[in-house]
């Protein structure tokens, strides 16, 4: 029997994996129809403290946060349960991915749930939307407060004072808070989110788009910090912890994985230095763990790493390096 032309072969192959993408891809990342990807919302947006309905104070170990360490928006959770000293008050509970089955389960079986969505379905039964991390659970009443990390991060610097190691340490306060809330305008769609625009666009129009702004915005981003240690000014705030979990996974992941290459973050003259900053806080290499990053983007993301080899690097000895970004600040009592 003779073989099977060249060609023909890879004609084959490709239309077969384009279209297996392609429906992979829409159950992982929607888009719309120009091939952007279009992040879904978060549903669960309660709060805590006075004018809701967990007005009293909290007390230690009612609320606990559910997050997967490989996941930013988890992790600025994390960062800011650190900087305020809420490590005692707040307890951990770990998830990872089951990447066959394309959801988050507990590392050890919780309240009797082995995966989050199990979870998601004991807070509100018969829910059908995406079953996330970070969690911000309830243990007295058994629900979830808060699944959106804009919120919850918001909801750890304030509402958690009275159980805190680090009260004093507010990380949006009011007089900055209009400045903050600008930053994280911008930083958002072009970086937050823009990694995930590059990565998951489907279109190279819509990937050029994402690309564009977001190092456009890197740029703008790294000439604000030639004047300042922090976005804000001497003190970190929480415009910074939304930034850093991202820069922290950018050389490593984003870069290669998510085609984010123009420029890496080590590689620009501020922005380097200045997440090395972030990174030498007190308590916050503790939350950065890249093993499990880098396990969870190229072991899990199997339309972006179908042969889920999972990269030997980079070094972490490069982020204790000195930064020296001290000479920036005003005060010497900034965090």
């Amino acid at each position: 029997m003779a073989s099977l032309p060249p060609g023909l072969i890879v004609r084959t192959g490709k239309f077969i994996w384009t279209t297996l993408w392609q429906q992979m891809m829409a159950r992982l990342a929607p888009r719309d129809p120009q091939g952007n990807y279009i992040r879904p919302e978060s549903e669960f947006r309660h709060s805590i403290g006075p004018g809701t309905d967990r007005a009293e104070p909290p007390t230690p170990g009612r609320y606990c946060l559910i997050v997967g360490m490989g996941c930013p928006w988890a992790h600025r959770t994390l960062v800011t349960r650190v900087l305020k000293g809420l490590e005692e008050a707040i307890p951990v509970i770990l998830v990872q991915p089951a990447a066959a089955e394309g959801i988050w389960v507990f590392q050890q079986p919780f309240l009797g749930c082995r995966s989050l969505p199990e979870l998601y379905q004991r807070a509100q039964p018969g829910y059908q939307g995406r079953s996330t991390v970070p969690v911000l659970w309830d243990s007295q009443s058994q629900t979830i407060v808060n699944n959106e990390s804009a919120d919850i991060i918001v909801i750890l610097n304030r509402a958690f004072d009275s159980v805190a190691h680090h009260a004093q340490q507010d990380l949006y306060p009011e007089p900055l808070r209009p400045q903050i809330d600008q930053w994280n305008a911008k930083i958002y769609p072009a970086v937050n989110n823009g990694v995930y625009r590059c990565g998951f666009a489907q279109t190279q129009t819509a990937y050029d788009r994402a690309c564009a702004e977001l190092f456009a915005t890197l740029d703008e981003i790294d000439a604000a910090l030639a004047q300042h240690r922090y976005l804000c000014g001497d003190s970190v705030t929480l415009a910074d912890v939304r930034l850093f979990t991202t820069l922290f996974r950018f050389d490593a992941v984003y870069y290669s994985l998510f085609k984010c290459n123009r420029r890496r973050i080590a590689d620009y003259p501020h922005l380097g230095p200045y997440v090395r900053d972030l990174y030498q806080l007190p308590g916050v290499a503790s939350t950065c763990d890249l093993e499990a990053i880098k396990a969870d983007y190229y072991g899990n993301l199997f339309p972006l790493n179908p042969g889920g080899i999972i990269p030997a690097g980079p070094d972490m000895d490069g982020w204790l390096q000195p930064h020296g970004r001290e000479r920036l600040s005003q005060s010497p009592a900034s965090l």
